[in-house]
């Protein structure tokens, strides 16, 4: 009997794309790539990164539906889902699972990309990524002025909020169960964690 283990896809840098060397890459050249992959840009690096699961997707989805409901709904602003583009700096390109553009910053949005800092970005993480998640992108989050951002795990069914003050993010709470994810950015949504990880 073989046995088979699977492991999950990791994100590693894109070394065979045609284009700049790495540590060289902006969003001019990343555009051009469209060979159907997934890629950002990390401080001038060309990350591959691994196609989603089905817990992560749900949990995009569930949370895009409640955050889209109530912003609409008070005409707050804008939400995305990836793929989008958001060009933090000429040589940094993400792809937040969930983004929030408030009305005041609206003129970040173009007709191919989000340019600069969004209010809120929410990545849904798994094992592939949660390192990433945590460290890069957090910290390119941080130093664009990302107000907001928050990590959602369906395997610890937790959402963690993280608000930025003087630069640094700090941890607003780990939420979990019946609890109301508590937002800074968006102060009068009401959602609970149960609610955002009901179809996982």
């Amino acid at each position: 009997m073989t046995m088979t283990t699977d492991h999950p896809p990791m994100i590693t840098p894109a070394d065979d794309v045609p284009g700049p060397e790495q540590g060289r890459w902006t969003y001019k050249e990343y555009a051009l790539v469209d060979d159907g992959k997934r890629y950002e840009v990390m401080n001038g690096v060309l990350l591959m990164t691994p196609s989603p699961g089905i817990p992560h997707q749900k949990t995009v989805f569930e949370l895009a539906t409640y955050l889209s409901s109530y912003i609409r709904s008070a005409r707050l602003g804008e939400v995305f889902i990836a793929p989008i583009d958001v060009q933090l700096a000429p040589d940094v390109v993400v792809q937040p699972d969930v983004v929030v553009v408030l009305n005041n910053n609206l003129d970040k949005i173009t007709p191919t990309r989000i340019i600069g800092a969004p209010d809120l970005a929410v990545e849904v993480a798994s094992p592939s990524t949660a390192h990433y998640d945590r460290r890069e992108k957090c910290d390119a989050y941080a130093r664009a002025g990302v107000s907001e951002y928050w990590i959602a795990d369906p395997v610890a069914r937790t959402v963690e909020v993280f608000s930025l003050e003087g630069g640094v993010y700090y941890v607003v709470g780990v939420f979990q169960g019946k609890a109301v994810v508590l937002s800074r950015v968006l102060p009068g949504l009401r959602v609970s964690v149960e609610q955002i990880f009901a179809m996982v």
